[in-house]
């Protein structure tokens, strides 16, 4: 199902309203979902690979935690937050400055930053370990089965 994107998300706590929480497609909802947003957002980094590291450990740990309380929104809102890591460090890496296109909209000429790549490969390494935990796999299908 899709992320409903029709919601009140100002009034909305997902930690008590799970039910209303819908993974959606790669990255949505990303920066909505609260508390979830505001708990992993001040972690989330990516402007060197140090950064990015220790980012991503950060943010991987939280992932963790929301684990162990079986908090499936709070592991796929880490996980989002870790593959958008990665594709905006790949964005950086590929395009100066972050923009893909000029003031014509036409796509600019890639020129690769090594740095931002590196960094890209480090959120790139967490975000697939939290989408192939076989337990948030486990908690996603059920959750899906539930709530749509």
């Amino acid at each position: 199902m899709p992320f409903d994107y029709s919601l009140d998300f100002d009034d909305i706590d997902f930690r008590k309203n799970p039910e209303l929480y819908r993974v959606g497609r790669g990255e949505q909802g990303v920066l909505l979902v609260e508390p979830y947003k505001s708990e992993i957002l001040p972690h989330w980094r990516f402007k060197t690979p140090d950064i990015a590291a220790e980012s991503s450990d950060k943010i991987y740990d939280i992932f963790l935690q929301y684990k162990e309380k079986d908090d499936f929104v709070g592991m796929d809102m880490a996980r989002k937050f870790l593959q958008m890591g990665y594709t905006r460090a790949r964005r950086y890496a590929n395009y100066k400055g972050g923009r893909k296109y000029d003031e014509d909209g036409d796509v600019k000429e890639r020129q690769i930053d090594s740095e931002k790549a590196e960094s890209a490969a480090i959120f790139e390494e967490k975000w697939k370990l939290a989408r192939e935990d076989e337990d948030y796999l486990k908690m996603k299908r059920g959750h899906q089965k539930e709530y749509g």
